[in-house]
């Protein structure tokens, strides 16, 4: 019999040991992470590559929230964890997100004004959410176009490194393109800087020498907005 008694004390201890968090009236540090993670970054482990982490240190003890938590997104990645009662409290709880993608990078440096092509390139998986915005993530963004500064090798491109090829450039002659209704007027001028197609330009129109500033199109002329 005293034998038995033995594990039978064992099995009590275990068991009031395994007893969830919110049983001794605290709120379970799971669930305070769950909802910091559902308020940064709600797509976590729902996205392909999505992943959240809550900074929060597991031996935290708040008063157990009867009332249901809620959360929201505060600065750089901290979430706001509130309980309204029965006992109020609020929480900042930072939260670590990686969303993990294809991300264009350069195989080689690049020259400031080198036009980008294919070898140029090579495509790798890294952490977006540490990237600026406007981060390419395939060759066909950047082939053809222009780098708009020098950049070393494994630079993951952003669409700020980039510009379009200069159609025109500074002293070129011009043809300005203004349409007023149905009608179409053009006219010769000199270009005043350099651009892109799609790109603005200031120029001064041969005959009136008014400048004025227009578009760039595909065919290198210059259309005046009205």
């Amino acid at each position: 019999m005293p034998r038995l008694l033995l594990p039978l004390c064992l099995l009590l201890l275990l068991s009031a040991q395994a007893t969830p968090a919110s049983a001794s009236g605290y709120e379970p540090v799971e669930r305070i992470a769950a909802a910091a993670v559902a308020a940064v970054a709600p797509d976590a482990g729902v996205q392909p590559g999505v992943r959240a982490e809550a900074a929060i240190d597991p031996g935290l003890r708040m008063p157990e929230c009867t009332q249901g938590l809620s959360a929201h997104v505060g600065n750089r990645g901290v979430a706001e964890v509130a309980c309204a009662g029965p006992m109020a409290w609020k929480l900042f709880v930072p939260v670590k997100v990686s969303r993990l993608g294809d991300t264009l990078v350069l195989a080689r440096p690049l020259a400031a004004g080198q036009t980008l092509t294919a070898d140029l390139l090579r495509v790798e998986t890294r952490d977006q959410a540490g990237l600026a915005a406007g981060a390419l993530e395939r060759p066909e963004q950047a082939i053809g176009r222009v780098s708009a500064r020098a950049l070393s090798a494994g630079s993951a491109l952003l669409a700020s490194d980039l510009r379009s090829p200069r159609l025109v450039k500074r002293g070129d002659q011009v043809t300005l393109i203004a349409r007023r209704g149905g009608l179409e007027v053009r006219s010769l001028g000199r270009a005043l800087g350099d651009a892109g197609e799609a790109e603005q330009v200031n120029v001064e129109n041969s005959s009136s020498r008014r400048q004025v500033r227009g578009v760039v199109n595909a065919r290198g002329e210059v259309e005046i907005g009205q």
